[in-house]
């Protein structure tokens, strides 16, 4: 009975000698499946696209995208020989190429207690959408002073985040020197992923400048009202605006303004990102033109509305153009006058002739005085001013009639001689006989 009972025994060992004699074994808190959860040596901690340092977004159409998994080495000994597999879901390759298994080695070791990384490189398809995905890792490792190979599985979710492009632009890339400008700035996400907690700061040192640029900036010439500013969230393909008000002086006149922008912004992933930027514009000088001193006279026997224009700022307006037009009731015919270059601290005087559609009318009209220029970036600006003007009926209201006074004397006065110088012969013809 003893021996059966031995027997027995020795019949029930034998499995589980042989099964701890392949050098293949299973742990890592997951065994050969995903779905065990038997305390291992490898904990699963993340996977996302990016490297050990930094994590990073992508985009359906990406190649050769750095993909990291995360893992602790949670037992009482160094492991070593670690290897992975990756297994993700379709829509995404090995950057190998088709059909190849994607893999991965890590550099080092494993100390008891640390973490270490796998990083694979995937390729993400054209038409793969932006969402959650599904995915499965194997890491194969050793233990130190320990023959045979452990084997550990975890199943994880990842995302294909999409990428966040931002761009600034003005939305008027023109300032005006000498005086107050306000400014709209665009703050564009022009990529496909949203961005949150958007912070900008206008910063006036080249040292803040980004490092890769050459550029130099003049923002400490002007005064800006405002720095600072809380834009929020900028979903894809969307954008925010950003006000401020610019004074530049006058010495800034024909320069270029560089402002820089340091934006500070969470993406996807959660992390903190600052990056820099910088909006040009263009300074114009300042045209600031009056109209004074309007008047109708009379010149040759024609009707005439006078007037000089000032301008008071510091760059001349080009190619000038004085019109009048009438309003109301008044029957003038509209009519321009070219007077070129209007300059800076020079009166420009206009005269632009009185016509009239069909019999003149006399006395008070209402017309509209257009001043026409361009500035230095030959954009056309108008001036309009409205105006009362009194027309007087002309002083000589027919130019080809001739006065009877001017026919009159002359035949008096030639009357007059020729009775004289008969009167003076007869005398003479007397004396004679």
């Amino acid at each position: 009975m003893n021996k059966i009972i031995l027997i027995l025994f020795v019949i029930g060992l034998v499995p589980i000698i042989f099964s701890n004699s392949y050098a293949q074994i299973t742990s890592g808190g997951f065994g050969q499946s995903p779905f065990e959860r038997d305390f291992g040596d490898v904990k699963f901690l993340d996977a996302y696209f990016g490297t050990i340092n930094e994590k990073i977004e992508v985009e359906a159409g990406d190649s050769n995208v750095p993909f990291t998994v995360v893992f602790a080495n949670v037992g009482t000994q160094d492991i070593t020989g670690i290897r992975g597999q990756l297994s993700l879901p379709f829509g995404f390759s090995p950057s190998d190429g088709p059909g190849s298994i994607i893999r991965a080695d890590s550099d080092s070791n494993s100390l008891a207690g640390d973490n270490f990384y796998l990083t694979f490189f995937v390729n993400i398809g054209e038409n793969t959408p932006i969402q959650q995905y599904p995915g499965t890792v194997k890491v194969d490792y050793s233990r130190l002073r320990e023959s045979g190979i452990r084997t550990a599985f975890a199943d994880f979710d990842f995302k294909v985040t999409g990428d966040s492009v931002i761009n600034v632009k003005a939305l008027d890339p023109f300032l005006t020197s000498l005086k107050s400008n306000d400014v709209v700035i665009e703050i564009a996400n022009d990529g496909t992923a949203p961005i949150s907690g958007v912070d900008i700061i206008a910063t006036n040192t080249q040292t803040e400048l980004a490092s890769t640029t050459s550029s130099t900036t003049n923002v400490e010439n002007v005064v800006i009202l405002e720095s600072s500013w809380d834009v929020g969230n900028i979903a894809p393909k969307s954008a925010r605006y950003l006000t401020a008000t610019v004074y530049v002086p006058e010495t800034l006149k024909g320069d270029t303004l560089r402002i820089p922008l340091s934006i500070s912004y969470y993406n996807t992933h959660g992390d903190l990102h600052e990056i820099s930027k910088i909006v040009d514009f263009y300074i114009k000088g300042l045209i600031d033109l009056t109209i004074f001193n309007v008047d109708v006279i009379e010149l040759s026997g024609t009707q005439m509305v006078i007037g000089e224009i000032i301008n008071e700022g510091n760059q001349d307006g080009l190619f000038g153009f004085v019109s009048i037009e009438p309003t109301g009731n008044s029957n003038i015919k509209p009519s321009t006058q070219f007077i070129d270059e209007i300059e800076v601290d020079a009166p420009v005087p206009f005269n632009v002739p009185i016509e009239f559609e069909g019999e003149p009318r006399y006395g008070e009209h209402d017309i509209t005085i257009t001043v026409r220029y361009k500035d230095s970036t030959r954009d056309e600006i108008f001036l309009t001013q409205d105006q009362t003007i009194i027309v007087s009926k002309p002083s000589n209201d027919n130019d080809d009639s001739i006065d009877p006074i001017m026919i009159i004397v002359p035949i008096i006065l030639v009357a007059a001689g020729t009775y004289y110088v008969i009167r003076r012969r007869k005398k003479v013809e007397i004396k004679t006989s």
